[in-house]
């Protein structure tokens, strides 16, 4: 494949001149899930995950640099700059090195998995920590960012949101002309829920499918800002993704629930976990702590009677589980046990009968 915008190009509002920035990426698998399907409780669902951390860099967010840094070359800017929790400065600096453009970061210490602060590092990037949360670090962002040159990629940039759309469009090429019945997505910053509302939207525009999906948001509880209605100032949450306690898409996100007749709710860091585990203990698939906030949220909502029989679901999993191993090795550490190297005994611990 060639990338997100060549592929879906008459979707873009681009001319010819347009200087495309690409790692190839999009072009996710959709996984069937059986074994979510079955911990629902429902019968008939029909689950589907859009494992988004096959990106070059291991998240979504490669759909929307690719279209941000792009836009900024075309611009002639010297300069990128973002906010992150860790996945967009990743991203970034690697769409940044790709087109020949510094990037400059700005985290919260101590707050970003080093899977993914590790990648910025190699990519080039310059990084400044900030004693601070994300929130904070964006607002920086804002203001650094009307320096000469420079270009904010971060999601409050438009065109990380018109990339981001294309995740709708393959889901819905991948069901074979159609989109699921329910879209269930983790909510951080929030510009993920509009991108794809937006894309289906665009998608039912074009005559490609005949309807539109209802989607379900997923806050992690410590870090709700949406669902109590207010900024939370110290978010908290072990899916370092969405510990975002004001998102830059509020507004847009409560309006993709509202117009689809879905909605924006919490889960617990609890649920969070036993989504990861459950992900990638039966079905095989190692997803980043944020990512299982979507399988969370189908659990949730298929508990309260929300999700008919029968229903047609898409979960995204918005990053790969190699970007937060400490997360994993934590929650999997009761799997693990050290013997002597004598195979009488490891076959003892193990269930095994030596002949």
């Amino acid at each position: 494949m060639s990338g997100i915008i060549r592929r879906y190009r008459p979707f873009f509002n681009i001319d010819d001149s347009f200087p495309i920035v690409t790692l190839h990426e999009g072009n996710t698998p959709l996984i069937p899930a059986p074994a979510v399907a079955k911990a629902t409780g429902v019968s008939g669902l029909e689950v589907h995950l859009k494992f988004e951390g096959l990106n070059p860099t291991g998240s979504f967010k490669d759909r929307g640099m690719t279209f941000a840094v792009s836009r900024a070359k075309h611009l002639g800017a010297t300069h990128l700059i973002c906010a992150s929790t860790g996945n967009t400065s990743a991203s970034a600096a690697a769409y940044g090195a790709r087109a020949s453009i510094e990037t400059l970061i700005i985290l919260p210490q101590g707050k970003v998995a080093l899977g993914k602060l590790s990648q910025a590092v190699l990519y080039g990037a310059k990084i400044v920590e900030i004693e601070g949360n994300f929130d904070q670090a964006l607002d920086m962002v804002r203001i650094i960012g009307q320096a000469p040159g420079v270009e904010i990629v971060n999601s409050i940039n438009p065109y990380r949101i018109e990339g981001q759309k294309t995740g709708a469009f393959e889901v819905c090429d991948q069901l074979g002309g159609k989109a699921p019945d329910f879209h269930f997505i983790p909510v951080g910053n929030a510009g993920n829920i509009t991108a794809y509302w937006r894309g289906y939207k665009e998608y039912q525009q074009a005559g490609k499918i005949p309807t539109l999906p209802k989607m379900f948001g997923y806050e992690a509880e410590g870090s709700a800002a949406i669902v109590r209605g207010h900024k939370i100032e110290n978010p908290e949450t072990f899916a370092t993704a969405i510990r975002i306690g004001n998102p830059a898409s509020w507004e847009p996100a409560v309006q993709a629930a509202s117009e689809s007749q879905g909605r924006i709710d919490s889960v617990t860091d609890d649920e969070i976990a036993a989504a990861y585990k459950l992900l990638a203990g039966a079905e095989g698939i190692f997803c980043e702590p944020a990512s299982a906030a979507s399988v969370a949220g189908l659990i949730k909502a298929s508990r309260q009677g929300l999700v008919p029989e029968n229903s047609v679901i898409t979960c995204v999993l918005t990053g790969n589980g190699l970007k937060d191993p400490d997360s994993a090795i934590r929650l999997g550490e009761a799997s693990k046990i050290t013997l002597p190297p004598e195979a009488p005994k490891i076959a003892d611990y193990l269930g095994l009968a030596l002949s």
